[in-house]
């Protein structure tokens, strides 16, 4: 038993094992934490855990109030966060991670690395001569993002990271076509159709989640 199951999420569940007599039970920090001796049996250890199983679920929901989400959707996809290890991984639908500090400085590292491949991927896609833009990334709350001409910033809304990918790339696509058409001419349009010819469908995909 590595993981403890409760309200249909993974717990981690830590052994700690030391010279001492007794075998101890607390949750802490999201996690089951068992310490014992070196000749406690997973089995036995096991059979504690159940048979505390409700003073675990109530210091779980405890711990758990005094927490961040136990899930977030990244790029369109949900994960489920897993606190109590030592590193800050991906598995599946799954982020292990040690505590909320860890987490957002991961978060943080991926989604800037994701932003700035599709930047620099768009930028290379365009035809027209379009200045090398420089990457902000912040949470706007009436903008998905915004061009500055003169320092050839374009500013990405950091909220883009719990939609699908194809919102992201049809706001670059958007951004960087206003280094061409400074408005939202018909002339602008056409050209962010030209590069994202779905373009509609993603507008309607971001004003309706």
């Amino acid at each position: 038993m590595n993981t403890y199951i409760f309200n249909n999420k993974e717990y981690q569940i830590e052994v700690i094992r030391k010279n001492n007599k007794n075998t101890y039970l607390r949750v802490k920090d999201n996690k089951i934490v068992v310490t014992t001796n070196y000749l406690t049996s997973n089995r036995t250890i096991s059979k504690l855990i159940t048979s505390n199983k409700e003073f675990i679920d109530r210091a779980l929901t405890k711990s758990i109030s005094k927490s961040e989400d136990t899930s977030f959707k990244l790029f369109g996809r949900e994960y489920d966060i897993i606190y109590g290890f030592k590193d800050t991984e991906v598995d599946n639908n799954k982020i292990y991670t040690k505590d909320e500090k860890s987490l957002n400085k991961y978060l943080s590292l991926y989604i800037t690395n994701i932003y700035s491949e599709r930047l620099d991927y768009w930028y290379n896609i365009f035809e027209e001569d379009i200045p090398v833009p420089n990457l902000k990334i912040r949470k706007m709350t009436s903008r998905w993002g915004v061009c500055n001409i003169k320092n050839h910033n374009v500013t990405l809304n950091s909220e883009l990271s719990k939609y699908d990918i194809k919102a992201l790339d049809y706001v670059i696509v958007h951004e960087l076509s206003h280094f061409i058409h400074h408005n939202h001419s018909k002339d602008f349009w056409l050209l962010v159709g030209k590069y994202y010819p779905k373009y509609k469908e993603v507008r309607k995909y971001l004003r309706n989640s």
